[in-house]
């Protein structure tokens, strides 16, 4: 719905609308009026929730950073969330996945076939060898921010490494494609893309969303899909590009004892990395990774 020109901008901003989103809103009903899904307001974050969301993600980014130096053989992964939430509480944060939906740990911790949702445990231990997934989402001052990163534990196989890298590529590429006022089909359309001409699959069945004002918001960000398809994409918009890559088939499984950690179904390796982005006027800007 259009204001009065010279009503206060709805973004909050207290600018008048004519000096602030009229001509934003004006592009986005053509938009709408061609039949295109367009976003609502509540996913177009204002500058307040942005540099907010950017303070969480300077605590989610050095606890990846910490644990970046931490991580190795022999550790198990009940200390991986012990740094997490150590560092996460002593500078101001709340570790998002802890008690979230019942989730007992202040993050996920995935090793080789466990494609997310890993729980830390005092009796997992890294082993040489091992890929492991740890996913860090933190809470400041009510903002959210949500970033993951893969690590290659001792001397790991040609075939581990490979995945591993690969899957970063998906995720950039991923993140390469987005653009103010594409759609959010491009990046699933890059993501499949890159995964599938290296002999990989994507877990269809999870992907990433929106972030920000809660931890899990509209829209889902499938990483595969059609260019030019799905939601448009606007400056103002804060999202998760995640895509996880299996070295076998895409089908997975929940582990239905503990009702959290999800598996390939085949066995297979899983990798997966995951940065939270803005949409600008420009393009892009990478918040937490």
């Amino acid at each position: 719905m259009l204001l009065d020109r010279n009503e206060k901008c709805w973004c909050g901003s207290g600018l008048k609308y004519k000096k602030c989103h009229l001509d934003f809103d004006q592009k986005l009903e053509s938009y709408k009026l061609k039949g295109i899904m367009v976003p609502s307001r509540d996913l177009i974050k204002s500058q307040k929730d942005i540099d907010g969301i950017k303070k969480s993600a300077e605590i989610n980014n050095g606890v990846l950073d910490l644990v970046a130096s931490k991580i190795k053989a022999g550790m198990s992964t009940a200390e991986i969330d012990t740094l997490v939430y150590d560092y996460t509480v002593s500078h101001g944060g709340i570790p998002a996945p802890l008690n979230y939906d019942g989730f007992p740990k202040s993050v996920c911790t995935s090793i080789n076939d466990e494609v997310c949702h890993g729980i830390p445990d005092e009796n997992i231990i890294l082993k040489d060898g091992d890929i492991v997934n740890v996913d860090v989402s933190t809470i400041l001052d009510g903002y959210y921010s949500d970033a993951s990163r893969m690590f290659m534990i001792g001397n790991v196989s040609d075939e581990a490494r490979r995945l591993v890298e690969v899957s970063r590529e998906c995720m950039i590429k991923g993140i390469e494609a987005i653009k103010p006022w594409g759609f959010l089909g491009d990046i699933g359309a890059a993501c499949g893309e890159h995964a599938h001409k290296n002999g990989y699959t994507i877990v269809r069945a999870l992907g990433g969303h929106g972030v920000g004002n809660e931890f899990h918001e509209d829209p889902f960000v499938p990483h595969i899909g059609k260019a030019g398809t799905g939601m448009l994409l606007v400056p103002g918009m804060v999202l998760t590009v995640e895509p996880m890559v299996n070295a076998g088939d895409y089908d997975v499984y929940e582990d239905a004892d503990n009702g959290w950690t999800i598996y390939t179904a085949d066995g297979s390796l899983s990798s997966q990395w995951e940065h939270t982005v803005l949409i600008t006027d420009t393009g892009v800007e990478i918040i937490a990774k």
